[in-house]
């Protein structure tokens, strides 16, 4: 069952016992990478309030944790890649974010009024931190790993038009898009959708997994002051498979062929 329409730029999947199984086999895990004293040096971030955890959920490449494979309702709609990679881990904990020692001001206050808002795959390149398109995802998919409902995903929905109709005028021409400065654009064309559309929460507990186009404008909501939580934080799992940057261009949603 799928609980918000496609061309919102996501769906949401009730829960399904499949995916249940696969949190809960990889909850444990996490906990392990968690309480690594290595991985939490690397991946903490906002005050200790935010392990970003690119990369690091064991995950076997079929996607499988401690020989639960990886399964559900939302594999049929989409394309299943060569291989998994190793999921992130991204926890939340109580009070996110707070500020870094090294990081601005005015980064700040986009991470607290737009949840820090982006467009996976556009990465900051060079010291004057512009964007280019290097990781073309093929869609992505978030898997709660706990039922903790503070700072939850935020989405903009239909944002994903906006942004795909800007990534395409400025870079379909190209022989190699890779190689195009996507600064300007990207601040445009989010501009525009902060103008135009209203953010909403994905609250979703573990069983469920919430699948969002490539091009959707998303981000963290802030962890309200004084509500409590387990130790362990908000624990999602996300997969973002890379495929051909002519199908991150493309106008699809995740639910049809790329």
């Amino acid at each position: 069952m799928v609980t918000a329409r496609a061309h919102c730029g996501f769906e949401v999947f009730a829960s399904d016992p499949a995916v249940a199984r696969w949190a809960a086999a990889a909850r444990d895990a996490a906990l392990e990478c968690a309480a690594d004293p290595d991985l939490r040096r690397a991946n903490l971030r906002h005050g200790e309030t935010w392990f970003i955890g690119v990369d690091v959920l064991p995950n076997a490449p079929d996607g499988s944790i401690a020989g639960v494979p990886l399964d559900g309702a939302w594999m049929q709609h989409v394309p299943k890649p060569d291989a998994w990679h190793r999921a992130q881990l991204s926890i939340i904990y109580p009070d996110y974010p707070k500020a870094d020692p090294d990081q601005s001001e005015a980064n700040h206050r986009f991470r607290v009024k737009r949840f820090a808002a982006h467009v996976d795959g556009l990465l900051q390149i060079g010291p004057e931190r512009r964007r280019f398109l290097r990781e073309p995802h093929g869609f992505i998919v978030g898997l709660p790993l706990n039922d903790v409902a503070a700072s939850p995903l935020m989405v903009w929905p239909g944002s994903h038009l906006i942004m795909g109709d800007a990534f395409r005028a400025c870079i379909a021409q190209h022989a190699d898009p890779t190689t195009v400065d996507l600064t300007e654009t990207y601040h445009a064309a989010r501009a525009l959708v902060f103008e135009t559309i209203t953010p909403q929460p994905v609250h979703t507990a573990a069983g469920q997994a919430v699948l969002l186009h490539r091009h959707l404008l998303h981000g963290v909501d802030v962890w309200p002051a004084g509500q409590k939580a387990p130790s362990e934080g908000r624990m999602i799992a996300y997969f973002r498979p890379e495929f051909s940057v002519q199908s991150w261009l493309s106008a699809d949603h995740p639910s049809e062929e790329i």
